[in-house]
């Protein structure tokens, strides 16, 4: 029962920003306590559920990487508006957006994921390719669909920039959809490599060297070429400039870095910021009085990943109910979160706690993980479908 902030016949009104994995299972969360008026702002109408941008790029399914939000609220009291927030106003308990309107709340939960980061390396913005959202995803798919089947000029090497688990996992799985791609239109073409570039000593520079090391050897089982301690520098229409080293390929694809929303920049005088543009939050996962961040905008040692997304707003959403209801409120523990990459058909490298999988079990782990994270933000028959 909510009481400490309730007034006659007024709900309290909590505005949640963000339609990712934070902000849709905090609303749905919240969503549960009829004296909560929970509002879902987002920039976009759909879900993006980014673990399967590369299945995406690489012939999957759409559905399996967007879904409608309204879908995923159907059913609840959630209120959804399609809005860009620009500023906030925390004097006001008021933040705006581009569309002009005025939202006001007595709580807010900010959750407005990353945006992707060139460190403004020349040409990478108007030239590489971007599968960090669904619309990159699809316009580097339509890009060899045509290169393939109607220019029939395939290149001979395919790039991609950053060996994090994002380009390990595209690495793995291009060569296979080009191949199949090839023999099923009968195209006639040259022998082709997938290069993974990656500026740390290592791929897969976060893991474990000895995950390091297998995923390495799984990628060169599959043909991939791997180049280590390679630090882009450029890149023109057809060449990908290295440090000592330039390869030709109107191909490329940069998964290399990302960004904090530039909404926390643009209104650094209402939070304080880390040396990554993350805000920083205390014990609760406040910015400030009655303004939580979570997900990837917080700076918080595992944020970046979708597991760590849920855990915040699984807190937050708990301990937003505690607090109004003038409940003991329990501080956040940080959990390092399960990994598990696949690494082509059939093969993955997971992690959970302090065990590691390799092979087809990671595989089976894989899509239980995915079967959960549908889970954490719809219906168990959506999911399970």
């Amino acid at each position: 029962m909510i009481r400490s902030m309730k007034t006659p016949n007024k709900q309290i009104q909590i505005i949640i920003v963000g339609g990712g994995f934070g902000g849709v299972r905090a609303a749905r969360l919240l969503s549960r306590h009829r004296d909560l008026s929970v509002t879902l702002i987002s920039d976009k109408p759909v879900f993006a559920y980014y673990p399967q941008f590369y299945h995406a790029a690489t012939g999957g399914a759409r559905d399996e990487s967007s879904i409608p939000l309204a879908e995923l609220i159907h059913g609840t009291s959630i209120r959804l508006e399609l809005d860009t927030i620009a500023t906030i106003h925390p004097d006001q308990s008021t933040i705006t957006g581009t569309s002009g309107r005025e939202y006001r709340y007595d709580e807010l939960i900010l959750a407005l994921g990353n945006t992707t980061n060139f460190f403004g390396i020349a040409g990478l913005a108007d030239y590489a390719y971007n599968i960090k959202s669904i619309e990159g995803a699809e316009a580097f798919k339509a890009h060899l669909h045509h290169q393939l089947i109607v220019a029939k000029k395939p290149e001979l090497d395919y790039i991609i920039v950053g060996a994090g688990p994002t380009g390990v996992e595209l690495a793995a799985a291009l060569g296979e959809y080009l191949s199949r791609i090839v023999k099923l239109h009968g195209i006639s073409a040259p022998k082709f490599h997938i290069d993974l570039v990656e500026a740390a000593a290592r791929i897969l520079p976060r893991s474990s060297e000895r995950e390091s090391r297998a995923v390495e050897r799984r990628l060169k089982r599959l043909g991939v070429r791997i180049f280590t301690d390679a630090v882009v520098q450029g890149e023109t229409p057809d060449t990908l400039q290295l440090r000592g080293k330039a390869i030709a390929s109107k191909t490329v694809v940069w998964t290399a870095g990302v960004a904090n929303s530039p909404f926390f920049h643009e209104n650094a005088a209402s939070f304080t910021l880390d040396l990554k543009d993350r805000v920083v939050v205390n014990e609760y996962m406040e910015a400030r009085p009655h303004v939580y961040v979570i997900g990837d905008n917080a700076a918080t040692t595992y944020a970046g990943q979708a597991e760590t997304a849920i855990a915040d707003a699984n807190f937050v959403a708990t301990d937003v109910v505690r607090r109004l209801d003038d409940e003991l409120r329990r501080p956040y523990r940080q959990h390092r979160p399960s990994s598990v990459i696949p690494v082509g058909q059939g093969w993955a490298s997971a992690r959970y706690k302090r065990l590691q999988f390799y092979g087809y079990g990671g595989w089976i782990l894989r899509r239980l993980a995915d079967l959960i994270g549908y889970l954490d933000i719809e219906p168990a028959p959506r999911a399970l479908a």
